[in-house]
């Protein structure tokens, strides 16, 4: 039986927070530096929580947009405002069809569930809980925490997989789902499968564009989802 691991990236993929993240990650960074109006027009998706910090504070003409001392306060303060958002009456959404599709992955020997996630990890698990997600349910992960940079998360995350694994998985015994081109270009470095879901910012068109192998309106449809992750090519032409 050949087993994959299956890493799914958070925003936009499998729930939506309502704001919160971007309320409590512009309150940290404003506590450095004054926020410019070219700051609140920087995009946040498919990015590392280091790096939108980072970009916020260039942004806004912060003298040292990337000193890892700043950047690593500015994350924890923003860690700290994130569970105050989320605990205020906070408005998270599971998508469609995530929650089914977890247990049905997590019941499957074959699978290794994972996150690999631009959120540092307290972020995530916070983000989990307020969705009614357990963190349990993913084996392994990579976060922004562990690299501003998110194509180093797909190597980091397939190394952890390695005690559940037997080995350090590649290619497309890794698949990665995501709503961003970010999600479906990362995993090049180690040849892993990206498949997509226009749940968050970006068109199916811009999906396939980037090169998912496969792209879905939301991930309702369990039983063809699966069987995209599932694929192993011996089918094709």
């Amino acid at each position: 039986m050949r087993r994959r691991l299956v890493l799914f990236d958070i925003d936009g993929t499998i729930l939506l927070t309502a704001g919160a993240g971007r309320r409590a990650v512009t309150r940290a960074v404003a506590e450095h530096h004054p926020l410019s109006d070219a700051a609140l027009q920087v995009r946040f998706d498919g990015k590392t929580d280091p790096l939108i910090v980072m970009e916020l504070l260039t942004a806004s003409g912060h003298p040292e947009p990337r000193d890892p001392r700043i950047i690593k306060e500015v994350c924890e303060r923003y860690v700290d405002y994130l569970e105050e958002e989320l605990g205020a009456g906070g408005d998270t959404t599971v998508l469609p069809g995530v929650v089914p599709l977890l247990a049905a992955l997590g019941a499957d020997p074959s699978v290794v569930l994972g996150l690999l996630t631009g959120n540092v990890a307290r972020g995530a698990r916070l983000k989990l809980v307020s969705g009614g997600l357990d963190p349990a349910l993913f084996v392994v992960g990579a976060y922004g925490s562990d690299s501003h940079h998110r194509p180093d998360l797909p190597a980091i995350a397939a190394r952890r997989a390695e005690p559940f694994l037997g080995r350090i998985p590649s290619g497309a015994e890794v698949v990665i789902i995501g709503d961003t081109p970010a999600d479906v270009t990362c995993g090049a470095g180690i040849g892993a499968r990206p498949l997509a879901v226009a749940t968050g910012s970006y068109r199916e068109a811009a999906l396939l564009e980037a090169g998912a192998a496969a792209v879905f309106a939301d991930l309702s449809d369990t039983r063809r989802v699966i069987e995209a992750i599932l694929w192993d090519g011996s089918n094709s032409n």
